[in-house]
């Protein structure tokens, strides 16, 4: 009785957002203040570090001319110095020199803050696109299986396959994709379930975690553990300019493609046979999205190592705010996803100053009371 009332409602829900999307307060309030808090946090970011800087200055370093109104130097940055010398002729050298604040917050600082941006917002659109395809708000990508299978393949990489480095981000997608299939097998009967989808993934996150404690039983070397744990934990220390250029692109990819498949979401929360009734080919379709949820978390962990909960909780906050339209949540979730890794960042840099903790610690703590409140809050919290 209870799950035929959720499913009217999200027919009610879904029935409404058929037309042209309209962007109300609720959708402008989330996207005005998920941009405020990126902008302070990056600036708490650029401002603070081994090289003590006050805020003005950081701003103007940001928006040194030197940078913003040389075509090479955001060539070089975005491009990487190869790609730069060969369009323009120029080497590094050549260029402007940079003051030592310009050169630090370019360098070293602003990096960061970019890849945090963009693995919130891959983190978020796909905890959306899972949570719409399987029905269910307690999906993400970690609950069916496909951080672990990314996690587990670049461990190997890390650990064993060290010559591969240059190519983790596919390796990264190929782990998360490869855990996906395997769950879809595990979770196919004639066609799948949302449940059987979420059990199979639990069931296949559970292997491949052991997978990945079974390496560091077998490497002997201390700091390849290290390492290795801190990329578990999620990490943005030592993010670099070629993260973003590893990061960028299929960013852009992924979130373009969400948005695009946010109607065929809409319909998948009608039910199966409401989808069916309508035309849709469901298990394409759910496959289709899955593979967009797939990219978008495989893209994260590339550059940033497993980040708890992101997936989990931000679909959650911008659904309360806008409502279950998901046009509007893959929208919501763009800045909400990069407000919530930004405050984590911070957090992570300056709560134990000057020692770092993983960022994936800092979204554990501020993820799991949330999650427990939802609990506590909500009385049905998808199918299971």
């Amino acid at each position: 009785m209870t799950e035929t009332r959720a499913e009217n409602g999200s027919v009610g829900q879904s029935s409404k957002s058929t037309g042209s999307l309209s962007v109300d307060s609720s959708l402008l309030s989330v996207c005005l203040g998920g941009s405020a808090i990126v902008i302070l946090g990056g600036l708490v970011q650029l401002r603070y570090g081994a090289y003590s800087m006050t805020f003005a200055e950081a701003w103007r370093a940001l928006f040194d001319s030197t940078v913003l109104l040389d075509y090479r130097w955001l060539l070089n940055f975005f491009l990487g110095e190869g790609l730069m010398e060969a369009l323009t002729g120029y080497n590094v050298e050549q260029l402007p020199e940079l003051s030592t604040a310009t050169h630090i917050v370019w360098n070293l600082r602003l990096p960061r803050v970019i890849v945090a941006v963009l693995v919130g917002m891959n983190l978020a659109i796909s905890g959306v696109i899972f949570q719409a395809v399987t029905r269910n708000e307690l999906a993400s990508p970690f609950i069916l299986g496909v951080s672990s299978g990314a996690g587990l393949l670049v461990l190997l990489v890390l650990t064993v396959f060290t010559g591969l480095t240059t190519v983790l981000p596919l390796v990264a997608s190929a782990g998360g994709a490869l855990a996906f299939l395997i769950v879809y097998v595990i979770a196919w009967n004639n066609g799948t379930s949302p449940v059987r989808l979420v059990l199979a993934g639990v069931i296949v996150g559970t292997v491949f975690g052991s997978f990945q404690t079974a390496l560091f039983v077998f490497t002997d070397d201390i700091g390849v553990v290290q390492q290795a744990i801190a990329w578990l934990n999620g990490s943005l220390t030592g993010t670099n300019w070629q993260h973003v250029r590893i990061a960028l692109p299929w960013s852009l990819v992924s979130v373009g493609l969400a948005y695009l498949g946010s109607r065929q979401l809409n319909v998948l929360l009608l039910g199966e046979e409401t989808a069916s009734s309508l035309g849709m080919s469901v298990e394409r379709v759910r496959f289709a999205l899955s593979g967009i949820a797939v990219l978008a978390a495989a893209v994260s962990i590339a550059v940033a190592g497993i980040v708890s909960f992101v997936g989990l909780i931000v679909p959650h906050m911008v659904r309360n705010i806008v409502g279950s339209d998901n046009r509007k949540l893959v929208i919501g979730c763009l800045f909400v996803g990069p407000a919530l890794m930004i405050s984590a960042d911070v957090g992570a840099r300056l709560a134990l100053n000057p020692v770092q903790i993983p960022v994936g610690i800092v979204t554990g703590l501020i993820g799991g009371p949330y999650f427990l409140y939802l609990m506590r809050k909500k009385q049905q919290l998808g199918e299971l």
